[in-house]
């Protein structure tokens, strides 16, 4: 497709309007996102939704929003395509040791507790839900190690790391980051965890990479999904993009992949009155936590909030 005849000394991106889309053309797009995602654009959002939009129609040369809208839903090519709009559709923005109260609860709580159990021989299992750039696994990898070093224990370990978006977890694998994602590291994290990699970069050491696995993963896909039992589940400033209902459930398909005595951590706020007969809210200072309750005894018992 040829490029529209551009005069001399303008901006190639300014040279033609786009239609304005109007109300019902919008409703398509969101509830397309909604339809493929469980994302729930909200109005602030709506904004941002047209831009990503008009620079992806300019990059592609297309005419207009029903011509990308066709683009997308035509076979391969238009999976490939959904696959780079959702990766600049949903927020990446993230850094290392982001929820010091929730990492708190993996070293103070639950490492103990599993080191106590009948499982220590078994493999400690984490599942960082929406792991956007690789952030979070890799600080809840650097938090394990660290309890395993202080405590002088010795277990083995896995996190698994699951997000839509195949570009982030593309950038995820390599551990590369700008040097403000790891503001938050302690002197000892950064001596032992990251080496520096060029001026404004550093990486995560391969020691620590090896402990997390990345997968794509649809939560929409959670009541199907084959899932090893884990001991925590970390679901943080994930939920906020759904209905409250769809959160709901898909809380109530998470704690099935908990083991008796797991640990689900949400992030404040996320979700209200959600109640399920087999796990009950666990208190922790500015956490918001549920334990998977012992399925011998304590499934009946409600969750109390």
């Amino acid at each position: 497709m040829a490029m529209p005849e551009q005069k001399q000394g303008s901006d190639p991106w300014r040279l033609s309007q786009l239609s304005p889309m109007d109300d019902a053309e919008l409703q398509r797009w969101i509830d397309l996102l909604e339809q493929r995602t469980g994302i729930c654009l909200p109005k602030e959002r709506q904004s941002f939704l047209l831009t990503s939009l008009a620079i992806r129609i300019r990059e592609l040369e297309l005419a207009d929003y029903a011509a990308y809208y066709q683009y997308l839903n035509q076979g391969v090519q238009g999976e490939l395509e959904w696959e780079l709009l959702v990766d600049r559709l949903t927020v990446h923005e993230t850094r290392f040791i982001r929820d010091e109260h929730a990492l708190s609860l993996l070293s103070r709580h639950c490492l103990p507790e599993f080191q106590l159990s009948a499982d220590k021989d078994k493999a400690f299992n984490v599942w960082s839900v929406g792991c956007a750039t690789g952030e979070e696994p890799y600080s809840l990898s650097m938090v394990i190690d660290d309890y395993l070093e202080q405590a002088g224990r010795s277990f083995d370990y896995h996190v698994l790391a699951t997000d839509i978006s195949l570009a982030s977890l593309i950038t995820a694998q390599w551990g590369i980051y700008p040097n403000n994602r790891g503001k938050n590291l302690s002197t000892a994290f950064r001596e032992r965890y990251v080496q520096q990699h060029d001026n404004s970069h550093f990486k995560v050491n391969k020691a620590i990479r090896d402990k997390v696995k990345f997968s794509q993963f649809n939560l929409l896909g959670l009541d199907k999904a084959e899932i090893p039992l884990m001991d925590i589940i970390i679901c943080q400033n994930v939920l906020i993009y759904f209905r409250q209902d769809s959160r709901k459930t898909m809380l109530d398909h998470l704690v099935r992949f908990l083991k008796p005595g797991g640990m689900l951590i949400l992030g404040a706020g996320e979700v209200f009155n959600w109640k399920n007969p087999l796990v009950k809210s666990f208190e922790f200072p500015s956490t918001l936590a549920f334990k998977r309750l012992d399925a011998a005894g304590e499934q009946s018992k409600a969750v109390s909030q």
